[in-house]
């Protein structure tokens, strides 16, 4: 005998109306393309971040290198 399941909810990132978690939701996390646009707004504008240090660019990298190359403990 299965088991009917009811549909997976999870409430949308930006707004908490609740969604349903299948193929005819197709903005999902998100209920809608507003909602969607506006978190991606979000990451864009550096208004969510993901914690952490910034990661080095290729000259920073490279003078890394030489440092340690020498053996420089200051950095």
């Amino acid at each position: 005998m299965a088991a009917s399941k009811a549909p997976l909810q999870v409430k949308c990132p930006q707004c908490g109306t609740q969604v349903e978690w299948n193929q005819n939701s197709p903005f999902r996390p998100f209920c809608s393309k507003r909602c969607r646009l506006i978190d991606l707004g979000e990451w864009a504008s550096e208004g969510h971040r993901i914690p952490g240090e910034p990661a080095m660019d290729e000259t920073d990298i490279d003078a890394l290198i030489a440092r340690m190359e020498r053996g420089d403990q200051q950095q």
